[in-house]
């Protein structure tokens, strides 16, 4: 199943490093972000596991929950963690799954359903392509997908720039130029009419085309 943008995230069960889980219930009704690896103890996935748990805060502040996903089992898991405390100075507290069956790999289409049935045995290589992060909104939808090869330690301040950009734009109806931080002007989308575009941003707007309208961030 190919995914894409505004699929609904697939639901399942799994196993994590905080007991069995139903992915849908565990999301509730707020926001999630679901980052994959290829395997325990790669040196790039250390960095990026211990820089996510630095930023947990910043993403509990938005209503949104961690959980990561290695094809390598829970045990592995948990040693792994040590490590990436010891390495980068913040400890793991949020999930992560281990998927030996490779179920949610292939559930997520990162990995081809020929990939076989377990993990073990298998390298970091060949599942290189179990590296993407998924945003998923209160929906359950699929809202953002970046994927990163092994080589490429992936930008997780992006990624929170991201889930700002797409938890105003879904609020407000308005959409976010290039390089958008918080608090910079927006785009009135070509959607809404001026007429209500009046309605909404009694403030006036500055028309520089047409379809290309800029307006201050609503609070």
């Amino acid at each position: 199943m190919s995914l894409r943008i505004n699929s609904e995230a697939p639901n399942f069960t799994a196993e994590t490093t905080q007991g069995k889980i139903d992915f849908h219930q565990w999301i509730g009704d707020g926001w999630a972000i679901l980052f994959s690896h290829p395997k325990d103890f790669t040196p790039v996935c250390t960095t990026e596991l211990g820089y996510m748990a630095g930023l947990q805060g910043e993403f509990a502040k938005r209503n949104t929950k961690i959980i990561g996903l290695s094809v390598d089992p829970v045990t592995n898991h948990g040693k792994w963690a040590a490590d990436i405390e010891e390495t980068q100075g913040h400890k793991v507290t949020y999930p992560m799954i281990g998927d030996t069956d490779l179920k949610v790999a292939k559930l997520y289409d990162m990995l081809p359903e020929g990939a076989g049935t377990t993990s073990e045995g298998r390298t970091a290589a060949d599942n290189a392509t179990v590296r993407t992060v998924f945003v998923i909104g209160p929906d359950k939808k699929i809202k953002l997908m970046l994927i990163y090869p092994m080589s490429t330690g992936r930008n997780f301040d992006e990624v929170l720039r991201a889930l700002d950009s797409i938890q105003l734009t879904a609020k407000h109806n308005v959409a976010t130029p290039v390089n958008w931080r918080p608090g910079n002007d927006v785009i009135i989308p070509p959607a809404v009419s001026d007429e209500q575009a009046k309605q909404k941003f009694p403030g006036g707007w500055k028309t520089l085309k047409p379809y290309l309208r800029i307006v201050a961030q609503p609070k």
